[in-house]
């Protein structure tokens, strides 16, 4: 499997700590969305390791598409249905 599942339509808001690291899901097959869960080793794609600069929320993209990865840039406002 080289092209991501979209596991939803829509980004998640996660409120991130500073420092903290997060293990964004590439491949979109994580139980544990929108972070990896280990489900990606049956495919070609790999976690996106994501350092949190500040507390804030951060809206991590559930289409898997974006092209400003990890975060949403409203690309699946254009996907096929």
């Amino acid at each position: 499997m080289t092209e991501p599942v979209i596991a939803q339509r829509a980004p998640y808001p996660v409120d991130v700590e500073k420092g903290k690291d997060y293990w964004w899901c590439r491949c979109g097959l994580s139980q544990k969305q929108p972070f990896c869960d280990g489900s990606h080793k049956t495919t070609d794609l790999t976690p996106l390791k994501f350092t949190a600069a500040r507390n804030e929320t951060v809206w991590f993209c559930g289409c898997k598409h974006t092209k400003t990865a990890p975060k949403c840039d409203g690309t699946h406002n254009k996907l096929p249905v």
